[in-house]
């Protein structure tokens, strides 16, 4: 392992990655490259129906799932290709700067999905106790509006993650036991005082994972309240149908995610990799099948565009 004096200055990391045997590294090779093509198609695909479609456009729920599609895909090609590419080459380093702009683009991402999803179960939930006034809640300058503070507040909380991560020097060593720069591993190798920075850190995550996640509850819950009130059997399974999908995304996203973030850095362990690629490259390729399967006017859509 290689050491750093507080005397020099870090020009790179080194990522341990997944695996150390080259044979193991290989298989990781055809697996990953699997799950990244077929992400990028998905969401791709999705970006593409959307846009192309009239009527998937010009509904609101799916204009937000044009921008979670666009996200997911981005959140992938962050990490994804340089993994890749280690695999094949046994080459695990990466730049200083390279490392600042993996982490930068990974938390911007994350944060404008977790806002997506947010904005999505306010979207839902107008959809199903005021499908009369869904159109005229959710105006297209309105949509157009929430999915730009998305992007606003991923930029500037990117920022702030970014800056408490390199905030202090790196003197014990350069190298990161993950397979991409997380803020957790990067704070390990830190030789200053880190408890500033881990508990701002630790501030704002709880922020955007305590108000995200509030919105989504709250609006299942007043969505709950009006399919109980239903008197329809099928009313009921449309505004089941209707959620199921949403439901399952947020599932997947925020179940892992607040396993990673909102523990202690002395609390990860050995389960933390497991869980880092489940919500950075198996929730993206999942998302895009998951509105795909269990949403009617999606295969509509894809059907008459397959005619």
């Amino acid at each position: 392992k290689m050491f750093i004096s507080s005397n020099h200055t870090i020009n790179k990391f080194v990522l341990l990655g997944l695996a150390e045997s080259p044979d193991v590294q290989l298989l990781l090779f055809g697996v990953f490259l699997l799950i990244y093509v077929f992400t990028l198609l998905g969401n791709v695909g999705m970006i593409t129906l959307v846009g192309t479609d009239p009527h998937l456009h010009n509904t609101p729920m799916y204009f937000f799932l044009q921008h979670l599609s666009f996200t997911d895909a981005c959140y992938s090609t962050v990490i994804m290709p340089n993994m890749l590419v280690s695999f094949i080459s046994r080459n695990k380093d990466i730049s200083f700067a390279g490392c600042v702009a993996q982490l930068y683009s990974f938390v911007f991402f994350g944060i404008v999905e977790c806002y997506l999803l947010a904005i999505m179960a306010y979207d839902r939930y107008t959809a199903v106790c005021s499908p009369l006034r869904y159109v005229v809640t959710l105006p297209k300058t309105v949509c157009v509006w929430l999915v730009s503070a998305s992007y606003l507040l991923g930029f500037l909380y990117a920022a702030i993650y970014t800056g408490c991560t390199f905030g202090g020097p790196f003197c014990n060593s350069n190298i990161i036991d993950h397979f991409f720069c997380d803020i957790g591993p990067l704070l390990k190798l830190s030789c200053s005082d880190r408890f500033l920075r881990e508990k701002v850190i630790f501030a704002f995550v709880s922020l955007n994972g305590i108000s995200t996640s509030g919105i989504i509850l709250i609006s299942y819950l007043y969505i709950l309240s009006a399919v109980l009130r239903m008197r329809s059997v099928q009313s009921r399974s449309k505004a089941f149908n209707t959620c199921a999908s949403h439901l399952m995304v947020v599932s997947l996203f925020y179940g892992t995610g607040f396993f990673m973030y909102l523990q202690p850095s002395t609390s990860h362990n050995g389960l933390d990799k497991v869980a880092a690629v489940f919500y950075t490259l198996v929730t993206p390729l999942l998302n895009p099948i998951i509105y795909s399967l269990r949403n009617r006017e999606v295969k509509e859509a894809f059907m008459r565009h397959m005619k």
